[in-house]
């Protein structure tokens, strides 16, 4: 890739323009041409660089119950218990890393279905030995920005993230406006015009809901996500921190803020598990990573942390929301009556504060 790929690349997943033409007006911002941009994201598409580009939604927003899951899975059964991990259309990251709870993933269940149930049917069909049900508790931050240009800091701060929660369910004619958006954009001069076609409005429209469901907290944004691997970004690390409680609201903002960290959560502890806050972080290698996770460490005085670093990725896919693959999947997967799960770790009810 070039300067101008790369700036393109960052980009498209800063500041996607809502436009009718967004191709015409990012090359007058690159000072390019529209068909040269249009040309060289269609070369970084075909390159599997660019994932998609597309709205982002809130899941919470959407009705759907979230949470982030830790499995010990026997190691010999390690790949075939991932696979049938990533049979449920709400997985979204699936990855292997270096712990002895071997197995992380995103899990995501629709309106109307039950979060832990779900989850032991998964640890059922994976031969789950321990399972951490680990959802959030409180949220500081989540947005992948990989900066391509290499001109950022990973550990310059930045303002704190703004989230809204939605009280109401969304309405028939809203959910096929939600799988309309959520589809991969067209690469021609007027991208916004199938997907008017599709929602049955004017273009003019299309921008009009867009900025109601950003107002709202349904939509966070409309961006390009990318092949971290294939953009260079070869390495995630999630850090992993043992913080005082009197302390997790502090330095939840603090990490939050720093550009280098795409995600911040507060999650539950266990027993057997005593950290509560969760950041992850990029790089192009382990050590781009462990600057960030050790410049966090000296700015908070946080000594006692964990790295986990992904070494397989299983799975790294948007959910495609409301879609009937979840119903399916339902009516095909479930467990035994006498079933008792293996060391399973559950919040039975827990609320998410933005």
């Amino acid at each position: 890739m070039d300067n101008l790929d790369k700036k393109l690349l960052t980009k498209i997943q800063f500041d996607f323009p809502l436009d009718l033409q967004p191709f015409n007006r990012l090359a007058g911002e690159l000072q390019s041409t529209e068909a040269e941009v249009i040309n060289r994201l269609q070369q970084l598409r075909d390159q599997n660089v660019i994932r998609q580009i597309s709205a982002i939604f809130d899941t919470r927003n959407l009705g759907y119950t979230s949470s982030l899951v830790a499995m010990r899975i026997p190691p010999e059964l390690l790949s075939s218990s991932a696979r049938k991990i990533n049979e449920f259309p709400g997985v979204s990251h699936n990855y292997k890393r270096e712990n002895f709870f071997n197995l992380w993933f995103t899990v995501a269940v629709p309106p109307g279905r039950d979060l832990n149930d779900t989850i032991r049917i998964l640890a059922f069909e994976a031969n789950a030995e321990t399972t951490l049900i680990l959802p959030t508790m409180k949220l500081f931050k989540i947005g992948v920005k990989l900066d391509m240009t290499g001109e950022s800091n990973g550990l310059t701060e930045e303002g704190r993230q703004q989230f809204k929660r939605v009280r109401r369910p969304l309405s028939r004619e809203e959910r096929e406006i939600v799988k309309a958006l959520q589809r991969d954009l067209d690469l021609i001069s007027r991208p916004f015009k199938p997907v008017a076609e599709k929602i049955g409005v004017p273009e003019s429209e299309v921008f009009r809901i867009m900025k109601a469901f950003m107002e709202e907290g349904i939509m966070r944004r409309y961006a390009a996500v990318l092949h971290h691997r294939k953009a260079g970004f070869t390495h995630n690390g999630m850090g992993v921190w043992k913080v005082p409680e009197d302390r997790i609201e502090e330095l939840g903002w603090k990490m939050g803020s720093y550009r280098g960290v795409s995600h911040c959560y507060q999650r539950p502890t266990y027993p057997e598990w005593s950290y509560s806050l969760y950041t992850m972080v990029h790089g192009m290698s382990e050590a781009d990573c462990e600057v960030i996770i050790q410049g966090i460490s000296e700015a908070t005085g946080l000594k006692e942390f964990l790295i986990l670093y992904s070494t397989v990725e299983y799975k790294k896919d948007r959910i495609d929301y409301f879609s009937d693959n979840f119903d399916e999947w339902y009516a095909a997967h479930s467990i035994p009556a006498q079933y008792v799960p293996k060391n399973l770790r559950a919040l039975e009810s827990y609320a998410q504060v933005y």
